[in-house]
Parts: structure tokens; sequence; C-alpha cells
């Protein structure tokens, strides 16, 4: 039994005609409910919710403050290498893409985790490109033994991996895992996906249950909004997100709901997401999932972060670069990012932010044993 059952349930259900047929009714009872049910969390997704929206806020707030109080996590990216072998139309890694390709060397790596460890930062994301050849376990491994001198919890965001390679990478001190599904609509991943190993589209939806079976402390799922309509993605992203939860209940299961961003190519949405969107998203997953944990990144705006302080975010990324080796080069640009950075603050304006709204920026809340 995996997810995939699930999505197989809905893969062919009419989530128009489901959406077209509600009422404000509906959208009322599904506010009223204790514990929504899945076709409830769809109806707070519909455009009938919109005229809900403060309702929902107001709901959103309270589940937020009672669950997590007024607290943010940061952490920021650390890219190890660029090097990719899938063809994925929306990326700025893109195999195809004629770009200056580069892997940190260790020295390399030191000199940006002191950098990044200087601001504060004890939770630190690392990135590879989807190449198992310029990126193997055993460079990960090595890379690891460095960054645990500077970082309390290390979380990958790597090619899908084999149950025992989760296990292999947790034993070296990794305790959390972001993977996106990127596109639940089966027919619409094979569209993106052309080339590579990505494009095995079962071994990338199981991915986050692997690792959670071998007891990784924390699994972050998410969409690429805008690959396809986002009511019916958000709606597989939330089921997936409370299958997790419900079987791995010793697990911190969060979303990341990233939007897409301009990144060197003609590449086009084919749907747009707006800011609107995005809050609705945040308020139902909320309502929806109370324990969930909601990471915004800056692919958006310090306004929209700003905005939806207190609505149901729980990370935020800070002082973010999606360039191998950005934190510390000397000339930027000289090579191609993943996608284009819209807030471009800096740790310490983020932390002086989140405290003058009366929020506490938290660096550091794990400790491994």
């Amino acid at each position: 039994m995996s997810f995939y059952q699930t999505y197989q349930k809905y893969q062919n259900f009419d989530s128009e005609a489901f959406l077209s047929r509600l009422t404000n009714d509906d959208i009322k009872r599904a506010l009223q409910a204790r514990r929504l049910s899945s076709s409830q969390f769809l109806s707070l997704l519909s455009p009938k919710a919109e005229g809900f929206l403060e309702n929902m806020a107001q709901r959103a707030h309270q589940t937020t403050l009672q669950h997590f109080g007024k607290t943010i996590q940061l952490y920021t990216p650390l890219y190890l290498s660029n090097y990719c072998e899938n063809e994925c139309v929306y990326c700025g890694f893109n195999c195809n893409n004629k770009i200056a390709r580069k892997k940190l060397s260790l020295d390399e790596l030191r000199k940006e985790a002191a950098f990044i460890a200087s601001q504060g930062l004890r939770h630190i994301l690392i990135l590879t490109g989807g190449s198992r050849a310029h990126s193997p376990l055993s460079y990960i491994k090595d890379c690891l033994k460095v960054l645990r001198e500077y970082f309390s919890s290390i979380s990958i965001e790597i090619y899908a991996l084999r149950e025992e390679e989760y296990k292999e990478l947790i034993d070296e001190g990794v305790d959390g895992l972001t993977l996106y599904q990127e596109v639940y609509d089966r027919a619409a991943y094979e569209q993106v996906h052309l080339k590579g190993p990505k494009t095995d589209y079962e071994f990338r939806l199981d991915a986050p249950e692997r690792a959670a079976r071998q007891k990784m402390r924390s699994v972050n799922i998410g969409v690429l909004l805008g690959l396809e309509p986002w009511r019916k993605e958000v709606f597989l992203l939330g089921l997936h997100a409370r299958y997790l939860q419900d079987k791995f209940f010793d697990a911190d299961i969060g979303i990341s709901l990233p939007r897409l961003r301009p990144m060197g190519s003609d590449f086009q949405p084919a749907c747009i997401v707006k800011d609107s969107h995005i809050v609705q998203i945040i308020l139902a997953l909320r309502i929806f999932l109370p324990r969930l944990g909601i990471a915004l990144s800056t692919r958006e705006s310090a306004q929209l972060r700003e905005n939806l302080l207190g609505l149901g975010v729980t990370r935020m990324s800070a002082g973010s670069t999606t360039e191998v080796g950005g934190h510390t080069a000397q000339e930027k640009d000289s090579h191609l990012p993943q996608f284009e950075i819209n807030d471009t603050r800096n740790v310490v304006e983020i932390k002086q932010w989140l405290l003058s709204k009366g929020y506490q920026p938290v660096l550091k809340d794990w400790m491994p044993v």
C-alpha cells in the first residue's frame, strides 16, 4: 500500500464538476467541521470559498497559534552541484541547458558552511541537481562530515533514493527530506519530465514514504504551482500529507508551495497562480491539517511573505541563493541559478522583521543525539 493507490482513486475525479456544485452552506459546514473530510478540504480550495477568506483566515490563525505559537523556523538552501541528468522543461538545471556546471569541493563547501553559520542559522537544506554520476552518495556523505561541524539539522533535497540509501544518509546525520512530486497529474508529469531518472513517476512519488520508514525526522513534500490547474494539485498534495501524517505519526510532515519563477528559458506556466490563490491554499491546508509544517520560500515577494505571517506559515528561507557556491561567490551570476529569487533580504533583515512583528525567529530547534 502506498499513496499511489489514493492517487489512482482520484486520477479521473472530475474536480471541476464537484466545485461547480458547491453552495455557501457547503463552505460554512466545512469551516465548522472539527476534522475536515477530503471533500470539505477541496471545498475550501474552491472559487466559492473565495468569499469566505476572512473566516478561513481567522480559523487558520487560531489553529497556527495553538500548534506552533508565534514562531518561524529559518533555514537556507545550500547548493552542492548543478549537474543534472534530467530534462525537466521548467528547470534551469535542465540537462540540455548550456550553462556552466559546477560541483563544490570540500574546501569550497566549508567556506559556504562557515559563512551561513556565521549568520546564526543552524538548519541547512542541501541540494544537488539530479545526477548520481556527479553527486553520488559517497560525495554527499563527505559533504555531511563537513556540514555536521556547523549545523544541528541537515535536510536533503536531492534525487529520489532507495530505502536503504535513505538509511545510509540518516546514519550520517541527515534528519530531513524535501522532495517535491512537482505535479501529481501523471499525464502532465510525463509531459514536463522528458528524460532521465526523474521520469519514473511512482519511484519519486513513494520516496517520502521510503524515507519515513527509515525514521527520517522530518519529511517535506510539495507541488510546483503553475504546471497544472492548482486546485486539484493542491488537493492531492493535502491528501498525500495526511496520508504520511496518519501512517508516520512520529515524523514531522511538512509541505512547500513553490510557484514557477523565471529560470532562463522561454517555458511558460500552464496556469497562473495569483497571490490571492496562495493565500487561499495556505489557509485551506492549515485548516485541513492543523499540525502540518508549511514553508514559504524566497520565490515569493517580501510583501506576500509578510502578509501571510500568522496565517499558517511555519518555516521560511532566508538569505537564499540558488547558485552553486552562491553564498560566498565573488562574482555573482557566474552560474545560471535554478530559478530567480524574489525576496532578497538577508538573514539579519528577516530576523529583525519577525521580531518587529512579535514573532520569534527560530534558528535552532533540534540537536541530534
